[in-house]
């Protein structure tokens, strides 16, 4: 749960913001740059990863979701620049924030489809597989993969912009956006 005096984002919250955050870094730079690693076990490797690290993703999402809907996050913070920003910014990082979800559940999830459509079984994490519901059809795979390919870089786009968002609100206006959400060191207890 959000701490309610500080006005931080609760420590499940950060955790999972920040999972999510290395976890789309990774799999974008998979997903971007996975055929420039050498055939064979390497790219096998570095698509078995993408693939685990989409679901990983997406399990996520599912846990994140209901967990911002029952502790929703704290208030927005008021700046110098005054109640006209707010009432500006607000809707607009509102926004922001579902769209930031709703492809965080569309690019694994059409990923998923990618993989049914080459017509290859999901691995989940080394543990089973899915098998593919579908015939493999190239022509398919090929659109699947073309909008994988857009939504993943939506995502990376927006996520860059709501980065520097959260920058503009740290050095412009000198406000605790960014603290919010950074995980803070445990202080030593005393003895």
């Amino acid at each position: 749960m959000k701490n309610t005096a500080t006005e931080d984002y609760g420590p499940v919250a950060k955790t999972l913001h920040w999972i999510t955050v290395a976890f789309v870094i990774v799999a974008w730079m998979l997903g971007t740059f996975g055929d420039e690693l050498s055939e064979g076990r390497a790219r096998d490797s570095g698509l078995m990863i993408h693939i685990w690290i989409g679901l990983a993703i997406l399990t996520i999402a599912f846990v994140r979701i209901p967990w911002r809907i029952a502790n929703p996050p704290p208030k927005t913070l008021s700046t110098e620049f005054g109640r006209w920003l707010v009432e500006w910014t607000d809707p607009v990082s509102r926004v922001m924030h579902y769209v930031l979800y709703a492809l965080l559940v569309a690019v694994p999830a059409v990923g998923i489809a990618l993989q049914f459509a080459q017509g290859h079984s999901l691995p989940l994490f080394g543990l089973a597989e899915i098998r593919s519901p579908w015939l493999a059809d190239k022509a398919f795979a090929h659109s699947v993969k073309e909008v994988h390919e857009v939504l993943a870089n939506l995502l990376l786009i927006l996520a860059a912009f709501h980065m520097t968002a959260a920058l503009l609100h740290h050095i412009v206006f000198g406000d605790n956006t960014l603290r919010r959400m950074l995980p803070h060191p445990r202080k030593r207890s005393q003895l």
